[in-house]
């Protein structure tokens, strides 16, 4: 496919936009006077993009989408309060650029930072933290895993052996973190249940450490979302906020992000839970246009590194999926074109906003 062949990101967006949300577009008026901060903050977390981000490469397009500045304009564009993604190691002029964009917009910016895994990366680490602070963010989200567990590990004995090079990760941290009195928010991404991660942070013990909320995935190891938001809400410093739809397959289930208000999580508990916890929490909006995932809780593998989950846990997904399944299979977005995913991306953040604004402002 040609350059000239691409329907452009912007295009797309503009379409899509006018289409779901030409009234909240409409309503920002001025680029440069900052509205007045809407109470919860609905902001989009970077990976909203990744469809956009690949037609801007294909596209040999630059700055792209996956440029902090350009994130940051596209996101207020369309109408959210806010944005969470990597801003990188920039320079002093590139990062007072975004901090005025968000700052004379009322916007907030939140960083997206991989936590360092050995002594050799900590000094990347901090000039990320640096970056972060000079636009404007007050704390990063990280991830410490690789993968997700069920995937990446084959026994109880590798996944041991991440935990440990996970809070080993947390530990080399945790200095930088207190020492420019910055917060890192460390995301449920698959990775650990909710005893372990609370464990783990517990043994931390450090006010500079939380939790980067994210309402969807703990489904995938067979935990209760309700109750995963209720135990990780005290420590909740920031939110990627999703909705989910499931469908059974041979081998467990299948696991889709979608728009908000169209999946089987309960969001005005969530948001209500977690605002009750932190009243001043950032919802980013992660709803991820892509394959659906699969979920292979019928297979050893799968329960290799759970042996001890109870199967009554089991059964509560399987009875929850089972209810909660659609009639229709699950889009398959890679059997579309490149401009037919950005189309599809868009409506579904310019949906989720939409319905975040109308039914969430709880």
């Amino acid at each position: 496919m040609g350059n000239r062949e691409l329907v452009t990101r912007r295009q797309v967006l503009r379409s899509a936009a006018g289409a779901c949300g030409a009234a909240a577009v409409g309503a920002l008026g001025s680029t440069t006077a900052a509205p007045e901060r809407r109470s919860p903050a609905f902001g989009l977390a970077s990976n909203v993009f990744d469809m956009g981000h690949a037609a801007d490469v294909a596209a040999g397009r630059t700055p792209g989408i996956s440029d902090p500045l350009e994130f940051l304009k596209e996101s207020h564009r369309l109408g959210a309060d806010g944005i969470q993604g990597p801003l990188g190691i920039r320079d002093a002029a590139y990062a007072s650029e975004l901090r005025r964009f968000a700052e004379e917009r009322g916007l907030y910016v939140e960083a997206s930072i991989a936590a360092p895994h050995d002594a050799a990366t900590v000094e990347r680490f901090e000039k990320e933290v640096l970056t972060a602070q000079a636009a404007g963010a007050q704390l990063a989200r990280t991830v410490i895993f690789p993968g997700r567990r069920y995937e990446q590990f084959n026994s109880s004995a590798d996944f041991a052996q991440a935990s440990q090079r996970a809070a080993r990760s947390l530990e080399l941290a945790e200095p930088v973190a207190r020492r420019h009195k910055f917060r890192l928010a460390v995301e449920n991404h698959k990775d650990q249940r909710v005893p372990e991660r609370l464990d783990l942070l517990k043994r931390l013990g450090s006010e500079h450490l939380g939790i980067c909320v994210d309402v969807g995935n703990s489904f995938a190891l067979c935990e209760d979302p309700l109750e995963v938001v209720r135990a990780y809400a005290p420590l909740a410093w920031t939110v990627h906020l999703k909705d989910q739809a499931v469908r059974e397959s041979e081998d467990g289930f299948l696991f889709a992000d979608a728009p908000l208000g169209r999946g089987f999580l309960d969001l005005s508990a969530i948001v209500r839970l977690l605002r009750t916890a932190n009243p001043a929490i950032h919802f980013n909006i992660e709803v991820m246009t892509r394959d659906p995932l699969r979920v292979p809780v019928l297979t050893p593998k799968y329960w290799a590194t759970m042996p001890d989950v109870p199967a009554a846990e089991l059964a509560r997904t399987l009875r929850t999926v089972k209810a909660n399944a659609s009639g229709q299979p699950l889009s398959l977005l890679s059997n579309l074109s490149i401009e037919d995913r950005v189309a599809a991306e868009t409506r579904n953040i310019s949906e989720s906003l939409a319905y975040a604004r109308e039914h969430l402002r709880v």
